[in-house]
Formats: C-alpha cells, structure tokens, sequence
C-alpha cells in the first residue's frame, strides 16, 4: 500500500504540474493539445499536483 501511494502521487504530481504547464503556455506540447492557454487548465494541474502531494505525504505516514 506505500508504495503504490508513494507511485500513483509521484505520478499525480508530475500530471498536474504539466497540465499547469500546458494551461499557462509554459509547456506548449504538443502544439495540437487543447490545454495550451487555457487557464482552466493551470487550476486543474494544481488541485491534481495538490492531491499527489498529500498522497505522498500520506505514505510517508505510513
């Protein structure tokens, strides 16, 4: 259970800080990608960085 908490929120970290790449242009890849500029998207990133963090933390915890 660690360590698959301690995975699935190193990857939810990693999702979301380039959902919020992609949302703020930062990250424009690939140019096709309907997140690229779109701010709804840098909000998204964060709540889903936010949430593997807290899992991260969690299985720390553990």
């Amino acid at each position: 259970m660690k360590i698959t908490l301690l995975i699935l929120g190193l990857l939810a970290i990693l999702i979301g800080l380039v959902w919020a790449g992609q949302g703020s242009g930062v990250f424009p890849y690939p140019a096709s990608s309907l997140m690229i500029r779109q701010t709804q998207w840098v909000w998204y990133g964060g709540a889903v960085a936010v949430t593997g963090l807290l899992a991260l933390l969690l299985s720390r915890r553990l």
